[in-house]
């Protein structure tokens, strides 16, 4: 079943890709595993997955060193400032910078380690109560909080679009991200590249990548439905 989900879901990231005039090699789809045993991770590894979303420190810290070297894992969940110590140096991305304070921890452990963290800015684009992220308003200021900061590489943005039955309702959410994006960019501030968007689940992925996700956070389209919920 994971085989043939991945391949369904490439092939629609490829579609998407094609729709828009993008090349294909520009997106990545980031197998989200979180509450997944192992043994789906290894059956996602086999059929070609190699980027692994987890949203929970502990449970990221606990399937590492059952899954293969070349593994990239990323921290795409509510990031405490006291897991920080946990992933620095150990994952490939965290998705989810949300405060200064949560970047000098990252900076601290970062230059404690000798390590440079690749990390995304979360912008709550379309200003949900219920999720973290800073307003797009935000942003440009923590963006440039943030740069000032040593051992961190600000590499994009990342946000959770709301849960809609009609994907075309998100189209607008991540319009505003990448144009968000552009305009941190056009700042010319040091230490920050915005070549990296992480938007789109499972429910609204495509339309996405037709506006500038390089990053596709896919789970129940991979692994199946857990608990009710869709990521």
């Amino acid at each position: 079943m994971i085989r043939e989900n991945i391949a369904e879901t490439e092939e629609k990231i490829a579609e998407a890709c094609k729709r828009a005039g993008r090349d294909r090699s520009e997106v990545t789809l980031i197998a989200v595993s979180k509450t997944k045993p192992v043994e789906m991770l290894r059956e996602a590894y086999d059929a070609g997955a190699r980027d692994f979303g987890e949203n929970r420190v502990q449970e990221l810290m606990e399937k590492m060193p059952s899954m293969p070297e070349d593994v990239r894992w990323h921290m795409i969940g509510h990031l405490q400032r006291n897991k920080v110590k946990y992933i620095v140096g150990k994952v490939w991305m965290i998705h989810s910078v949300d405060s200064l304070e949560l970047a000098e921890e990252i900076s601290k452990e970062a230059v404690k380690r000798q390590v440079k963290v690749r990390i995304l800015l979360e912008v709550n684009v379309a200003e949900e109560e219920s999720k973290f992220g800073v307003t797009v308003q935000e942003a440009v200021s923590l963006a440039e909080a943030v740069a000032k900061l040593p051992g961190i590489q600000i590499e994009g943005l990342m946000t959770i679009a709301p849960y809609v039955e009609n994907q075309e309702e998100n189209r607008i959410h991540f319009r505003k991200l990448k144009q968000l994006s552009v305009d941190i960019y056009s700042k010319n501030i040091d230490n920050i590249s915005m070549n990296v968007l992480s938007m789109g689940m499972t429910g609204d992925y495509s339309v996405a990548v037709e506006e500038g996700a390089t990053c596709v956070r896919v789970g129940t389209g991979i692994f199946g439905e857990r608990k009710g919920m869709v990521v």
